[in-house]
Protein backbone atom coordinates (compact mmCIF):
# COMPACT_ATOMS: atom_id res chain seq x y z
CA UNK A 1 0.00 0.00 0.00
CA UNK A 2 2.64 2.51 0.59
CA UNK A 3 4.02 2.10 -3.00
CA UNK A 4 0.67 2.65 -4.03
CA UNK A 5 0.10 5.69 -2.35
CA UNK A 6 3.25 7.21 -3.16
CA UNK A 7 2.34 6.83 -6.67
CA UNK A 8 -0.62 8.43 -6.36
CA UNK A 9 1.12 11.11 -4.47
CA UNK A 10 2.41 11.75 -8.21
CA UNK A 11 -0.81 12.19 -10.08
CA UNK A 12 -0.19 15.76 -11.27
CA UNK A 13 -4.08 15.54 -12.65
CA UNK A 14 -6.41 15.27 -8.90
CA UNK A 15 -9.81 15.78 -9.25
CA UNK A 16 -11.60 18.81 -10.35
CA UNK A 17 -12.88 21.10 -7.28
CA UNK A 18 -16.51 21.06 -7.19
CA UNK A 19 -17.33 24.25 -8.48
CA UNK A 20 -15.58 23.36 -11.89
CA UNK A 21 -18.27 20.78 -12.27
CA UNK A 22 -20.89 22.94 -12.61
CA UNK A 23 -21.78 24.95 -15.30
CA UNK A 24 -22.12 28.45 -14.77
CA UNK A 25 -23.10 31.65 -16.94
CA UNK A 26 -19.87 33.14 -15.31
CA UNK A 27 -18.11 30.50 -16.10
CA UNK A 28 -19.39 30.42 -20.16
CA UNK A 29 -18.06 33.91 -19.83
CA UNK A 30 -14.61 33.30 -18.42
CA UNK A 31 -14.02 30.78 -20.81
CA UNK A 32 -14.94 32.33 -23.85
CA UNK A 33 -12.48 35.84 -22.62
CA UNK A 34 -9.70 32.93 -22.27
CA UNK A 35 -10.15 31.29 -25.93
CA UNK A 36 -10.13 35.46 -27.12
CA UNK A 37 -7.11 35.85 -25.38
CA UNK A 38 -5.41 32.12 -26.31
CA UNK A 39 -6.20 32.52 -29.88
CA UNK A 40 -5.30 36.21 -30.14
CA UNK A 41 -1.77 35.35 -28.27
CA UNK A 42 -1.14 32.26 -30.60
CA UNK A 43 -1.61 34.50 -33.82
CA UNK A 44 0.89 36.94 -32.63
CA UNK A 45 3.25 34.15 -31.87
CA UNK A 46 2.49 32.73 -35.21
CA UNK A 47 3.45 36.27 -36.90
CA UNK A 48 6.46 36.58 -34.80
CA UNK A 49 7.63 33.44 -35.61
CA UNK A 50 7.02 33.66 -39.51
CA UNK A 51 8.79 37.06 -39.68
CA UNK A 52 12.64 37.51 -40.29
CA UNK A 53 15.05 38.91 -38.81
CA UNK A 54 18.23 40.47 -39.81
CA UNK A 55 21.58 40.45 -38.60
CA UNK A 56 24.42 42.61 -39.58
CA UNK A 57 28.03 41.88 -39.59
CA UNK A 58 31.13 43.32 -40.97
CA UNK A 59 34.05 42.21 -42.41
CA UNK A 60 37.07 44.01 -45.00
CA UNK A 61 35.68 44.70 -48.64
CA UNK A 62 37.71 42.43 -51.16
CA UNK A 63 36.17 43.06 -54.10
CA UNK A 64 38.35 43.74 -56.61
CA UNK A 65 37.56 44.97 -60.57
CA UNK A 66 33.68 45.22 -60.36
CA UNK A 67 32.26 48.51 -61.71
CA UNK A 68 29.61 50.58 -59.63
CA UNK A 69 26.30 51.59 -60.72
CA UNK A 70 24.84 54.39 -59.99
CA UNK A 71 20.86 55.17 -60.40
CA UNK A 72 19.69 58.58 -61.00
CA UNK A 73 16.70 60.58 -61.42
CA UNK A 74 17.17 63.91 -61.46
CA UNK A 75 14.43 67.02 -62.32
CA UNK A 76 16.43 70.47 -63.31
CA UNK A 77 13.08 72.48 -63.13
CA UNK A 78 15.00 75.80 -64.64
CA UNK A 79 17.52 73.95 -67.55
CA UNK A 80 16.35 72.83 -70.48
CA UNK A 81 17.65 69.05 -72.00
CA UNK A 82 20.03 71.03 -74.31
CA UNK A 83 22.63 72.63 -71.86
CA UNK A 84 22.66 69.75 -69.08
CA UNK A 85 25.71 67.32 -69.31
CA UNK A 86 26.61 64.47 -66.92
CA UNK A 87 30.31 63.90 -66.75
CA UNK A 88 32.14 60.85 -64.40
CA UNK A 89 35.65 61.40 -63.44
CA UNK A 90 37.61 59.16 -60.94
CA UNK A 91 40.46 59.80 -58.77
CA UNK A 92 43.12 58.63 -60.96
CA UNK A 93 41.77 61.60 -63.24
CA UNK A 94 40.34 59.22 -65.81
CA UNK A 95 37.46 61.18 -66.99
CA UNK A 96 34.30 59.50 -68.90
CA UNK A 97 31.15 60.84 -70.57
CA UNK A 98 28.69 58.03 -70.13
CA UNK A 99 30.20 55.68 -72.43
CA UNK A 100 28.83 52.68 -71.38
CA UNK A 101 25.60 53.46 -69.53
CA UNK A 102 21.96 54.15 -70.30
CA UNK A 103 20.67 58.24 -69.49
CA UNK A 104 17.64 59.53 -71.24
CA UNK A 105 16.64 63.18 -70.69
CA UNK A 106 12.91 64.14 -70.02
CA UNK A 107 11.77 67.17 -71.15
CA UNK A 108 9.45 68.70 -69.18
CA UNK A 109 6.82 71.78 -69.27
CA UNK A 110 6.45 74.97 -66.96
CA UNK A 111 4.20 72.43 -64.86
CA UNK A 112 6.39 69.71 -64.80
CA UNK A 113 4.76 67.51 -67.60
CA UNK A 114 6.61 65.79 -70.16
CA UNK A 115 7.02 67.57 -73.65
CA UNK A 116 10.04 65.46 -75.16
CA UNK A 117 12.24 62.16 -74.73
CA UNK A 118 16.01 62.07 -76.56
CA UNK A 119 18.21 59.02 -75.23
CA UNK A 120 21.81 60.46 -74.96
CA UNK A 121 24.27 58.68 -76.70
CA UNK A 122 26.56 61.74 -76.29
CA UNK A 123 25.73 64.10 -73.20
CA UNK A 124 28.21 66.79 -74.44
CA UNK A 125 28.58 69.08 -77.76
CA UNK A 126 31.37 68.51 -80.05
CA UNK A 127 33.72 71.26 -78.57
CA UNK A 128 33.40 69.10 -75.32
CA UNK A 129 34.44 65.96 -76.85
CA UNK A 130 37.16 67.15 -79.03
CA UNK A 131 38.91 69.36 -75.91
CA UNK A 132 38.57 67.10 -72.95
CA UNK A 133 38.61 69.02 -69.69
CA UNK A 134 40.44 68.29 -66.42
CA UNK A 135 38.31 70.49 -64.74
CA UNK A 136 35.27 73.38 -65.95
CA UNK A 137 38.01 76.31 -65.95
CA UNK A 138 40.37 74.97 -68.47
CA UNK A 139 37.98 73.69 -70.69
CA UNK A 140 36.12 77.29 -70.68
CA UNK A 141 38.97 78.51 -71.71
CA UNK A 142 40.04 76.35 -74.34
CA UNK A 143 36.58 76.60 -76.08
CA UNK A 144 36.66 80.57 -75.38
CA UNK A 145 39.85 80.83 -77.46
CA UNK A 146 38.44 78.48 -80.46
CA UNK A 147 35.14 80.21 -80.70
CA UNK A 148 36.69 83.73 -80.88
CA UNK A 149 38.94 82.39 -83.79
CA UNK A 150 36.20 80.81 -85.86
CA UNK A 151 33.27 82.53 -85.08
CA UNK A 152 29.35 81.27 -84.17
CA UNK A 153 28.77 78.45 -87.11
CA UNK A 154 25.09 77.58 -87.98
CA UNK A 155 24.57 74.61 -85.24
CA UNK A 156 25.73 76.85 -82.73
CA UNK A 157 23.29 79.44 -83.52
CA UNK A 158 20.64 76.83 -83.84
CA UNK A 159 21.43 75.56 -80.24
CA UNK A 160 21.06 79.35 -78.71
CA UNK A 161 17.99 80.23 -80.15
CA UNK A 162 16.33 76.68 -79.41
CA UNK A 163 17.37 76.86 -75.45
CA UNK A 164 16.11 80.60 -75.32
CA UNK A 165 13.31 79.34 -76.65
CA UNK A 166 12.85 76.49 -74.04
CA UNK A 167 13.32 78.83 -71.30
CA UNK A 168 11.41 81.78 -71.94
CA UNK A 169 8.98 78.84 -72.31
CA UNK A 170 10.00 77.58 -68.75
CA UNK A 171 11.02 74.17 -70.06
CA UNK A 172 12.96 72.19 -67.55
CA UNK A 173 14.19 67.99 -67.72
CA UNK A 174 14.75 65.01 -65.84
CA UNK A 175 17.55 63.05 -66.63
CA UNK A 176 17.72 59.48 -64.82
CA UNK A 177 19.41 56.35 -66.10
CA UNK A 178 22.74 54.21 -64.80
CA UNK A 179 26.01 55.01 -64.71
CA UNK A 180 28.44 52.48 -64.51
CA UNK A 181 31.76 53.84 -63.10
CA UNK A 182 35.44 52.09 -62.05
CA UNK A 183 35.06 50.92 -58.07
CA UNK A 184 37.22 53.52 -57.16
CA UNK A 185 36.48 56.86 -55.36
CA UNK A 186 35.34 59.63 -57.98
CA UNK A 187 32.41 61.95 -58.66
CA UNK A 188 29.94 62.38 -61.26
CA UNK A 189 28.26 65.93 -61.40
CA UNK A 190 25.76 67.46 -63.60
CA UNK A 191 26.07 70.77 -65.47
CA UNK A 192 25.76 73.52 -68.58
CA UNK A 193 29.67 72.17 -69.02
CA UNK A 194 29.01 70.46 -71.94
CA UNK A 195 28.60 74.09 -73.90
CA UNK A 196 31.40 76.02 -75.72
CA UNK A 197 31.72 78.88 -72.75
CA UNK A 198 30.40 81.76 -75.24
CA UNK A 199 27.79 80.02 -76.65
CA UNK A 200 27.14 79.42 -72.49
CA UNK A 201 27.79 83.44 -72.16
CA UNK A 202 25.30 84.29 -74.62
CA UNK A 203 22.60 81.85 -73.62
CA UNK A 204 22.68 82.91 -69.96
CA UNK A 205 24.31 86.34 -70.09
CA UNK A 206 27.02 85.11 -67.05
CA UNK A 207 26.90 82.56 -64.44
CA UNK A 208 25.12 83.97 -61.86
CA UNK A 209 21.99 83.39 -64.19
CA UNK A 210 22.40 79.19 -64.50
CA UNK A 211 19.83 77.76 -62.28
CA UNK A 212 20.79 74.91 -60.62
CA UNK A 213 17.61 73.92 -59.00
CA UNK A 214 16.59 70.27 -58.43
CA UNK A 215 14.59 67.72 -57.14
CA UNK A 216 16.59 64.38 -56.29
CA UNK A 217 13.99 61.52 -56.80
CA UNK A 218 16.03 58.76 -56.69
CA UNK A 219 19.61 58.76 -56.47
CA UNK A 220 21.45 54.68 -55.60
CA UNK A 221 24.48 52.56 -55.84
CA UNK A 222 22.62 49.38 -56.79
CA UNK A 223 19.22 48.21 -56.03
CA UNK A 224 17.21 48.39 -53.06
CA UNK A 225 16.57 45.30 -50.50
CA UNK A 226 14.16 45.69 -47.81
CA UNK A 227 14.55 48.54 -45.00
CA UNK A 228 17.20 50.29 -47.18
CA UNK A 229 16.79 54.29 -47.15
CA UNK A 230 18.61 55.86 -49.27
CA UNK A 231 19.07 59.45 -46.86
CA UNK A 232 18.82 61.82 -50.77
CA UNK A 233 15.55 60.95 -52.17
CA UNK A 234 13.29 63.16 -52.30
CA UNK A 235 15.53 66.07 -51.50
CA UNK A 236 14.36 68.94 -53.03
CA UNK A 237 16.97 72.54 -53.76
CA UNK A 238 15.57 75.45 -54.95
CA UNK A 239 17.12 78.84 -55.83
CA UNK A 240 15.68 81.92 -56.27
CA UNK A 241 17.07 84.96 -57.58
CA UNK A 242 20.46 83.48 -56.76
CA UNK A 243 22.85 80.75 -58.00
CA UNK A 244 25.74 78.48 -56.99
CA UNK A 245 27.34 74.72 -57.03
CA UNK A 246 25.91 71.86 -54.97
CA UNK A 247 28.37 69.48 -53.69
CA UNK A 248 26.73 66.11 -52.40
CA UNK A 249 29.62 64.29 -50.12
CA UNK A 250 29.04 60.56 -50.01
CA UNK A 251 30.56 57.79 -48.36
CA UNK A 252 29.54 53.90 -49.70
CA UNK A 253 29.26 51.30 -47.89
CA UNK A 254 29.41 48.04 -49.64
CA UNK A 255 26.79 45.94 -48.70
CA UNK A 256 25.36 41.86 -49.03
CA UNK A 257 21.82 41.55 -48.36
CA UNK A 258 21.34 37.56 -48.07
CA UNK A 259 17.38 36.49 -47.82
CA UNK A 260 16.25 33.98 -45.86
CA UNK A 261 16.20 31.49 -49.12
CA UNK A 262 20.19 32.30 -49.07
CA UNK A 263 19.58 34.02 -52.27
CA UNK A 264 22.52 37.00 -51.92
CA UNK A 265 21.97 40.86 -53.59
CA UNK A 266 25.14 42.69 -53.67
CA UNK A 267 24.61 46.64 -53.32
CA UNK A 268 25.53 49.59 -51.48
CA UNK A 269 24.04 51.83 -48.98
CA UNK A 270 25.17 55.77 -48.14
CA UNK A 271 25.47 58.40 -46.02
CA UNK A 272 25.62 62.36 -46.96
CA UNK A 273 27.09 65.33 -46.07
CA UNK A 274 25.68 68.47 -48.34
CA UNK A 275 27.54 71.45 -49.33
CA UNK A 276 26.66 74.95 -50.98
CA UNK A 277 28.52 77.28 -52.62
CA UNK A 278 27.24 80.74 -53.24
CA UNK A 279 27.65 82.52 -57.09
CA UNK A 280 30.83 85.20 -56.68
CA UNK A 281 29.76 87.63 -59.30
CA UNK A 282 33.20 87.98 -60.18
CA UNK A 283 34.29 84.88 -61.17
CA UNK A 284 32.84 84.37 -64.67
CA UNK A 285 35.22 80.71 -64.84
CA UNK A 286 33.36 78.94 -62.14
CA UNK A 287 30.12 77.94 -63.74
CA UNK A 288 27.14 76.33 -61.03
CA UNK A 289 26.74 72.62 -61.47
CA UNK A 290 25.84 69.69 -58.98
CA UNK A 291 27.91 67.63 -58.33
CA UNK A 292 27.95 64.18 -56.27
CA UNK A 293 31.59 63.00 -54.75
CA UNK A 294 31.68 59.49 -53.68
CA UNK A 295 34.28 57.26 -52.15
CA UNK A 296 34.09 53.88 -50.63
CA UNK A 297 34.38 52.31 -47.61
CA UNK A 298 36.75 49.53 -47.23
CA UNK A 299 34.73 47.86 -44.71
CA UNK A 300 31.58 45.47 -46.47
CA UNK A 301 28.65 45.03 -44.52
CA UNK A 302 26.99 41.59 -44.43
CA UNK A 303 22.57 41.87 -43.63
CA UNK A 304 21.31 38.17 -43.10
CA UNK A 305 17.69 37.55 -42.84
CA UNK A 306 17.21 34.92 -39.99
CA UNK A 307 14.11 33.43 -38.37
CA UNK A 308 13.36 32.60 -35.01
CA UNK A 309 14.28 28.29 -34.09
CA UNK A 310 10.74 26.37 -34.01
CA UNK A 311 11.92 25.06 -30.47
CA UNK A 312 11.48 28.85 -29.43
CA UNK A 313 8.00 29.24 -30.76
CA UNK A 314 6.49 25.99 -29.22
CA UNK A 315 8.39 26.62 -26.24
CA UNK A 316 6.44 30.38 -25.96
CA UNK A 317 2.96 28.77 -26.87
CA UNK A 318 2.91 26.30 -24.54
CA UNK A 319 3.85 29.07 -21.88
CA UNK A 320 0.73 31.32 -23.31
CA UNK A 321 -1.58 28.56 -23.69
CA UNK A 322 -0.53 27.16 -20.36
CA UNK A 323 -0.95 30.47 -18.72
CA UNK A 324 -4.02 31.70 -19.86
CA UNK A 325 -5.70 28.57 -19.24
CA UNK A 326 -4.03 28.72 -15.42
CA UNK A 327 -5.03 32.76 -15.14
CA UNK A 328 -8.68 31.66 -16.19
CA UNK A 329 -9.20 28.79 -13.72
CA UNK A 330 -8.11 30.80 -11.25
CA UNK A 331 -10.43 33.81 -12.43
CA UNK A 332 -13.25 31.51 -12.60
CA UNK A 333 -12.55 30.53 -8.96
CA UNK A 334 -12.71 33.31 -7.50
CA UNK A 335 -16.19 34.44 -9.59
CA UNK A 336 -18.04 31.06 -8.61
CA UNK A 337 -16.91 31.93 -4.49
CA UNK A 338 -18.00 36.04 -4.92
CA UNK A 339 -21.05 34.95 -6.88
CA UNK A 340 -21.66 32.36 -4.08
CA UNK A 341 -21.44 34.43 -1.21
CA UNK A 342 -23.16 37.01 -2.60
CA UNK A 343 -26.67 35.31 -3.26
CA UNK A 344 -26.05 32.71 -0.27
CA UNK A 345 -28.98 33.14 2.03
CA UNK A 346 -28.38 34.88 5.44
CA UNK A 347 -29.03 33.02 8.64
CA UNK A 348 -31.28 35.42 11.00
CA UNK A 349 -30.98 34.64 14.87
CA UNK A 350 -33.82 35.29 17.11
Amino acid sequence: MGVKQAIKSLDAFPRAEEHLLQKTQSGALVSIIGLVIMATLFLHELTYYLTTYTVHQMSVDLKRGETLPIHINITFPSLPCDVLSVDAIDMSGKHEVDLDTNIWKLRLNSYGNIVGTEYLSDLVEKEHADHKHDDDKDHHEDSDTKLHAHGFDQEAETLIKKVKNAMANGEGCRVYGVLDVQRVAGNFHISVHGLNIFVAQTIFEGPSHVNVSHIIHDLSFGPKYPGLHNPLDGTTRILHDTSGTFKYYIKIVPTEYRYISKEVLPTNQFSVTEYYSPMNGYDSRTWPAVYFLYDLSPITVTIREERRSFLHFITRLCAILGGTFALTGMLDRWMYRFIEAVTKPKTRFR
